[in-house]
């Protein structure tokens, strides 16, 4: 064998080997380096982190809740944390870890969402905030240039309920009707849709998307003003719209888009056309869904107008308004519903958050949907078919003594009175708004802010769809109530309660008395505790069994949002988005201080200092202003018609995030003209009324506002 011919092969061998494993060696610092996690916060990390958030991901973090990738936590809207490491025994210990300024002085209603430390929050005007939670720091923010001239088109204020975040994707709903994708890492557009059928009618969106199967749902808002409301999906990656399902029938001198329209027309009376008034049911808040059964739940609004005989003279049911809706998530079309308010005649919306769990109820496990809306009733629904098990009120009310075993209301006799004046309670404004309720099924609790705003109603019997009735309120900013407030005082008191509700029994376990309506949504959690803003400018969190408070932290201004709660790196944090508003909160307040939105983020150990509070500066009453006595009734007439539900009644309440015109220094109100009309605070949402009010009209309504704090100004 020639040995010196095989080492001579083999050199070339080993140096081929010895050359590669050097090579390897050289480049494995490279490699490593390309295969170190991104720095967390950076934009690779965040499109990494959020690109894995879509419907496996939001059903397995329902498991053990570690982020709050969905407005409600998870699909069927809990927002029940998982998460105990602050809990009753330490929560007293909880301190603020940051604050972040949203620079809104409007309404904040956002639940924040969080991926690894990643926040996305809206505040007021829909433009989107994302945060490093990890610092407090603002990582981008999103302005999608709402018309501010164009904020009265809302009933309830401009503001925004969150955002949705799928597959690298953050969507908002602007408060004018477009669905806006934005990238999760940079915060650039994506894609944009209009949302609206037609720009004629004011339509507008305050509600948080959903995303269900690769598809983002939304409805919209703006039944007082004369639509009809609708449901659409659009495809996440494109914007393609998938599906549309109406919530009421239309014109039926044409074809009905699909069976569900023919159904519910049967249930209108087409003497009143309810069609010019849009019929309304907006579905502009409540959804949630149930991956195994693929049912996909909306709550429906209000009739348009509010006065039932108005839109459908011989009276009916008027499906699909007021209603629990199951649809298919997949193609739109609708599996079945519950009304919860036949005959609608109160603005008693269904578009309350609803909650899905599984209750045992005479000794049988149940799938249903739990859902306390504005007429005062909590309702138990069967959600595989729509089937009513049972309703009780938690609060007082006197439009119905109950439901019957076919899940009807039984309605007393005052309930339609349309004649004179009559207090139906609960009121226009609910015994529940939009704010978010929690089931902690651990102590088989629902936790809901529970609230009373007294108000008087009677039908105007004179109504015609988009006339401008002086008196009949917001007529003149577009509003259809066929109604007109207050002509009569109301008699019961206002107040606002937390109560944590057993719906298996039917009854309240605890409660607890807040000094004001419109306290924040509420989230409860594993820790055995529930947090709750509330409308004095407090952020408290409650023993989920007994109702005894064990901490609280001011906040400034009041809390109408609710809180949510998340790890980052192993510890829990606990948040909140921070910002008087909304439709009560407008023209109302319970705090002496108030502030731009803030994110507070909350964590045991917590040191940070608070922003400074800033005094609420109410002025003097108004006084000195030139006016004819003569001009007051007709100025309180159009004061009704265009001002009341933004700025109260001048001198008698406080004024909210839009200022009281009774403590408004006298130059405004004596050269009111120069606000009312293309005025300087259209930058701010002020609407123009040129051609809407005249310079006469002016001059009434600025006699109203100084005649109304003569006579209550106190005697010397």
């Amino acid at each position: 064998m020639n040995t010196h011919s095989l080492a001579a092969r083999a050199a070339p061998v080993a140096f081929g080997l010895s050359l590669g494993l050097a090579l390897l060696l050289a480049a494995a610092p490279v490699a490593l380096a390309q295969q170190a996690p991104p720095v967390k916060g950076s934009a690779a990390h965040i499109g990494a982190v959020t690109k894995k958030v879509d419907g496996a991901f939001v059903r397995s973090n329902a498991r053990a809740t570690p982020d709050w990738p969905s407005h409600g936590l998870d699909y069927a809207e809990t927002r029940h944390s998982k998460l105990d490491q602050v809990n009753a025994g330490n929560v007293k210990d909880l301190g603020l870890v940051w604050s972040y300024n949203l620079e809104s002085t409007r309404g904040v209603e956002a639940t924040p969402l969080v991926v690894d430390g990643i926040m996305y929050v809206t505040a007021s005007w829909s433009i989107v905030h994302a945060i490093d939670v990890r610092t407090g720091k603002r990582i981008w923010t999103y302005d999608p240039q709402v018309p501010r001239e164009g904020g009265f088109k809302g009933c309830c204020d401009v503001v925004n309920r969150g955002v949705a975040l799928h597959e690298g994707q953050v969507f908002v709903a602007s408060y004018d009707g477009r669905l806006i994708a934005l990238d999760a890492a940079t915060g650039q557009k994506r894609w944009e849709k209009d949302t609206i059928i037609d720009r004629k009618f004011s339509y507008t969106i305050t509600g948080a998307p959903r995303v269900v199967k690769g598809k983002v749902i939304i409805g919209n808002g703006g039944a007082e003003y004369g639509v009809r409301g609708y449901v659409t999906a659009y495809d996440a990656k494109t914007g393609e719209q998938k599906w549309r399902w109406f919530t009421v029938p239309g014109d039926p001198s044409k074809p009905f888009e699909d069976e569900s329209m023919a159904k519910a027309a049967k249930t209108w009376d087409p003497a009143g056309k309810w069609w010019e008034a849009g019929g309304g049911g907006t579905a502009w808040d409540a959804m949630a869904f149930d991956p195994d059964l693929n049912l996909l739940y909306i709550g429906t609004g209000n009739g348009s107008p509010w006065a039932h005989k108005k839109r459908s003279p011989a009276g009916g049911d008027n499906l699909y308004l007021a209603s629990i809706v199951a649809l298919n998530p997949d193609t739109g079309k609708y599996v079945w519903h519950y009304q919860e308010t036949p005959g609608d005649n109160w603005d008693y919306t269904s578009t309350q958050p609803m909650i899905l769990a599984d209750l045992t109820l005479d000794g049988k496990k149940r799938k249903v949907v739990m859902h306390a809306p504005k007429n005062g009733f909590f309702f138990i629904i069967d959600r595989t078919n729509g089937k009513f098990i049972s309703a009780k009120n938690f609060v007082d009310v006197n439009w119905a003594k109950g439901y019957d075993k076919n899940g009807r209301p039984i309605e007393t006799d005052i309930a339609r009175v349309a004649d004179r004046p009559r207090e139906i309670i609960p009121s226009a404004y609910g015994a529940r708004n939009w704010h978010s309720m929690s089931f902690n099924p651990k102590t088989g609790l629902v936790y809901m802010p529970v609230q009373g705003v007294p108000i008087s109603l009677v039908d105007n019997k004179d109504w015609k769809f988009n006339a401008v009735r002086p008196g009949e309120p917001h007529s003149g900013m577009g509003w259809n109530m066929a109604m007109f407030a207050n002509v009569e005082p109301p008699t019961s008191k206002p107040f606002g309660r937390l109560v944590a509700w057993d719906p298996v029994k039917q009854a309240p376990r605890w409660t607890v008395e807040h000094v004001s309506p419109w306290n924040g949504g509420t989230l409860t959690t594993a820790g055995n505790l529930v947090f709750q803003g509330t409308a004095d400018g407090r952020f408290v969190a409650y023993n989920a069994s007994s109702g005894e408070k064990l901490w609280e932290t001011p906040t400034g201004t009041g809390v109408v949002a609710a809180p949510m709660t998340y790890l980052v790196d192993g510890k829990q944090y606990v948040s909140i988005a921070v910002g008087w508003g909304g439709v009560y909160g407008i023209a109302a307040r319970a705090t002496e201080r108030q502030g731009p939105g803030t994110v507070y983020t909350f964590a045991v150990g917590g040191k940070a200092p608070a922003p400074e509070f800033v005094a609420y500066r109410l002025g003097q009453l108004i006084e000195g202003v030139k006016y004819d006595p003569a001009h007051v009734p007709e100025g309180t007439a159009l004061y009704v018609s265009n001002c009341v539900f933004c700025h109260g009644v001048p001198g008698v309440d406080r004024g909210g995030n839009i200022p009281n015109l009774g403590y408004m220094d006298s130059s405004f109100i004596a050269n009111l003209d120069k606000f009312v009309f293309k005025g300087p605070a259209m930058a701010r949402g002020m609407p123009d009324f040129t051609g809407k009010l005249s310079a006469d009209d002016v001059q009434k309504i600025k006699a109203f506002i100084q005649g109304t704090a003569d006579a209550i100004r106190p005697k010397k």
